[in-house]
């Protein structure tokens, strides 16, 4: 692993922070299988499948979330 520091990263400009994230996250993604996700949060994904199946119309719709998220309303929530 190359060496860089934390200082070298914070003084990069901001977009090539991004980018550096971008490339962290997609080398994290290129391999699902090795995140490991807890017995609580499977749980968790478990209960809200089962209750979505029970009610699917019961959720946001994906314009409904873009809207909340556009005008930050799903902030008061």
């Amino acid at each position: 692993m190359n060496n860089i520091s934390i200082t070298d990263i914070l003084e990069l400009p901001l977009q090539e922070r991004i980018q550096l994230v971008e490339l962290i996250w997609d080398s994290v993604a290129a391999v699902p299988e090795s995140v490991e996700v807890s017995p609580e949060l499977k749980a968790e994904l478990e209960r809200r499948m089962i209750e979505f199946e029970r009610n699917p119309e019961s959720g946001y719709s994906w314009d409904q979330v873009k809207s909340r998220l556009k005008d930050g309303s799903w902030r008061t929530a």
